[in-house]
């Protein structure tokens, strides 16, 4: 019996969580990350909502899973060629495997907030972004947040948005907002705190109940409304102007910090992967998969896997759901095709 090289693309949640299920189901799993260590958006994570759990803890166990896996940092797909059942892909330090299956852990990016000029992100010195907002969590090293008295987030920043092409919701926003708006709340209990939304998407376990604790506990304040400008005044502080769509009034209100809640984009070069694996893209963009119900892990070219975000927004435990489960579609491929596994457990 032939052992059997996977190649995960991407050692973010999703990349750690496939290549654990796969070791235990048998098979040789490869990480290639592009960054110079594991984690992904999660390592610049502090807390995890909805339950505010300390994000290191669950990066740390994830990378305990993959001890002994074999894991390449600093590395980038070069090319890929096909032949046959196998991929012959060669990487940026110029070495070249034989692989059986390819799975995409690509994950996201944020969305660039300076694309939405009207928010004044990289115009006005406190207007951040939701990413570094969670790094001030984390490192409490930011000369921007000082003690502010009034701060405001605006929800769906390049998500749901035509003029930017990303019609998409990115799923986690809302949440993200509630919990960083709680958070920084815990901070500057003296602070007034708004969150602007188009439509409050709490829909996964506990996030009904975040939504509560925010309003009931830490007085945050939920505007239906979009902000459409932001000035500054002679002062140095912020002038928003919006409108609450729930009264039918425009608003207009000074802030010392405003908070993008920026959105999902597929990352950057993915675009280059499904060229050379011939993948096509949905609508909104991200990898399209062959079937959301009953081959969300699967693509139209066998052998070729996808895992969370690359296919769409997911929360983390939806990543790692879909995780668990592509390692058995991987598992199952391999059999299919008559490629035995050397697990000497089974």
């Amino acid at each position: 019996m032939k052992e059997r090289n996977i190649l995960i693309i991407g050692g973010g949640p999703a990349g750690m969580e496939t290549a654990h299920q796969l070791k235990q189901l048998g098979l040789h799993p490869i990480i290639i990350e592009r960054n110079d260590k594991l984690g992904g958006h999660l390592a610049q994570w502090d807390r995890l909502f909805p339950s505010s759990d300390d994000a290191e803890e669950l990066l740390e166990k994830l990378k305990e899973q993959v001890e002994g896996i074999e894991v390449k940092l600093n590395t980038r797909v070069v090319n890929i060629e096909r032949q046959g059942q196998t991929f012959h892909v060669t990487l940026s330090n110029n070495k070249t495997l034989d692989i059986d299956a390819i799975i995409l852990c690509t994950g996201f990016d944020l969305f660039k907030a300076e694309k939405k000029q009207e928010y004044g992100y990289g115009i006005y010195n406190n207007v951040i972004t939701n990413a570094e907002l969670e790094k001030y969590f984390k490192t409490h090293q930011d000369e921007r947040i000082n003690d502010p008295k009034r701060i405001g987030f605006v929800h769906c920043v390049g998500s749901r948005d035509v003029k930017v092409n990303n019609t998409y919701c990115s799923k986690v926003c809302c949440a993200t907002a509630l919990k960083q708006a709680c958070e920084i709340k815990d901070e500057f209990p003296e602070a007034d705190v708004y969150c602007f939304y188009m439509d409050l998407r709490m829909f996964g376990k506990g996030y009904e109940d975040l939504y509560l604790k925010a309003q009931k506990d830490f007085d945050i304040k939920c505007v239906r409304g979009r902000v459409c400008e932001v000035s500054e005044n002679m002062e140095g502080k912020l002038v928003i102007k919006a409108e609450d769509t729930l009264l039918g009034t425009p608003m207009k209100m000074t802030l010392d910090l405003l908070v993008l809640m920026c959105g999902m984009e597929k990352a950057d070069g993915v675009e280059r992967l499904q060229a050379m694996l011939n993948l096509n893209s949905s609508s909104d963009g991200f990898i399209e998969n062959s079937n959301p119900f009953t081959e969300m892990n699967c693509t139209k070219e066998k052998g070729v896997f996808v895992v969370g975000s690359c296919t769409s927004p997911k929360t983390l435990p939806d990543t790692l759901s879909e995780a668990r489960s592509a390692a058995m579609e991987v598992f199952n491929y391999l059999n299919d095709n008559g490629q035995q596994t050397t697990d000497n457990s089974l």
